[in-house]
């Protein structure tokens, strides 16, 4: 039931936000869209009650319990993020709205970026350690509540390795493309200004009767 509950909190979480934004945007009912949008946080919380009231009937703490904490902190790190994200992308094209921010790419602020998307897996896995140990205090110790502490350690491993990555954007920041001059093969040289060309102006008078095509003299003759 646990599962079934986080796919259906999963694609809930979807189906609110694609009708928060149409709402907001195409219909042009911004009040209606917000609201909409602020009853995301709803499905986390009646996650957190089904989970809390399937261990209160007896259920033995399990990796389903331990997933569900683990969603809910994911969602509560991240959830606000992708959100912003999709809202800026649907104002600009379907509002008018300029086009949103992209994150930096090269050098010490995509570091920066990085780091602060860590804090939000920081986040994540301290909502779901405080759950997890909830839980296991709720269950108390005539429970086995091993499986659900276990759950803390994948929580902050998972924080621990994105970490990693984002410092090693600090460690080894990326490097922006060098831009090469545009050569157009087409695209005629111009002189150097004050430079006089290399082959001197010849006078008509001097091109040779070969180039013209008929001597001189005989069309003096001729005349």
């Amino acid at each position: 039931m646990i599962v079934t509950l986080i796919v259906v909190c999963e694609v809930g979480f979807w189906v609110l936000l694609a009708a928060g934004l149409a709402t907001r945007y195409l219909l042009k009912m911004p009040r209606t869209g917000l609201a909409l949008l602020l009853c995301e946080p709803l499905l986390e919380v009646l996650l957190l009650v089904v989970t809390a009231i399937d261990l209160k009937n007896g259920a033995d703490p399990s990796w389903r319990h331990g997933l569900a904490a683990l969603y809910i902190g994911y969602t509560v790190g991240h959830g606000h993020r992708t959100v912003k994200w999709l809202d800026g992308h649907a104002a600009h094209r379907f509002g008018g709205a300029p086009p949103p921010v992209k994150p930096p790419r090269y050098g010490m602020a995509r570091a920066r970026h990085e780091g602060t998307v860590w804090l939000g897996s920081v986040t994540a896995a301290a909502v779901a350690s405080g759950l997890l140990l909830l839980a296991a205090w709720y269950v108390g110790d005539d429970g086995n509540t091993e499986s659900l502490r276990s759950w803390i350690f994948v929580a902050w491993r998972a924080a621990g390795i994105h970490g990693l990555i984002a410092l090693s954007y600090a460690i080894w920041p990326k490097k922006a493309p060098k831009e090469t001059p545009e050569h157009d093969p087409g695209k005629t040289r111009e002189k150097a200004p004050g430079k006089a060309s290399a082959v001197p102006a010849r006078d008509p008078e001097d091109v040779p009767d070969l180039l013209v095509g008929r001597p001189r003299e005989d069309e003096e003759q001729v005349r």
